[in-house]
């Protein structure tokens, strides 16, 4: 339809695949041409949007980037649809593609427990497992453990026993602590200090940490 509308008006550039005007055009004939050319363009994507298969718009949900694979997580009760590279950490999943920092990266290594979120109600070190191997599955990271208006139990005792400092290491140390409570464990300080031990405050503040736990476990 475009070399029509060229050799009406012009001749054909082999070269370039366009037209070159010819010597007595007008004014009036380069725009014409110029507006037929742009209407074609114009229509292609246009048609081309009505092949759009359901799996395109199931890529187009997440970052175009060969070898990327589908996933579905549920957090925090919500299912969320992903594109993840195979070899991205639980950890790397929630904070870059689900964009849920709450969940801190320390260590990266499995050894400070500030990755601590749960996956069916059981701590997990999400720096040391898979994005994949949890599809499926139930995971609760801190932002699904309560809200500022409705605290969690464990949540409203680190606040009132001043259970931290910085406040880096305090998400994964509710979170094991929440987990704690399901988990078999001696009435006792040292109990608690022994399942805890996974989860290290640098700050020091492993008292009143202790104490924001005992205080739920005895009123819970």
């Amino acid at each position: 339809m475009v070399s029509v509308a060229a050799t009406s008006v012009g001749r054909v550039n082999d070269s370039f695949g366009g037209f070159v005007p010819s010597s007595n055009w007008t004014r009036r004939d380069f725009l014409e041409a110029s507006l037929k050319t742009g209407a074609v363009v114009a229509t292609v994507p246009a048609a081309l949007q009505g092949q759009t298969s359901k799996e395109d718009a199931v890529v187009a949900a997440g970052p175009n980037i060969e070898g990327t694979l589908p996933i579905t997580l549920r957090i925090n009760g919500n299912d969320r649809q992903l594109r993840v590279d195979p070899r991205t950490t639980l950890l790397d999943c929630l904070r870059e593609t689900v964009v849920l920092t709450g969940t801190k990266k320390g260590c990266d290594h499995g050894q400070c427990g500030a990755c601590t979120v749960h996956v069916n109600r059981r701590r997990v070190n999400s720096c040391l497992s898979l994005a994949l191997m949890h599809e499926g599955e139930e995971i609760t990271t801190i932002e699904g453990l309560g809200v500022p208006d409705a605290l969690h139990p464990m949540q409203a005792a680190f606040v009132a026993c001043d259970g931290y400092q910085c406040g880096y290491c305090t998400s994964g140390q509710i979170m094991s602590a929440v987990a704690l409570l399901n988990e078999p464990c001696g009435p006792d300080d040292a109990a608690v200090k022994e399942l805890m031990s996974g989860n290290i405050c640098r700050c020091g503040a492993y008292a009143n940490i202790v104490a924001a736990i005992q205080h739920v476990r005895k009123n819970v």
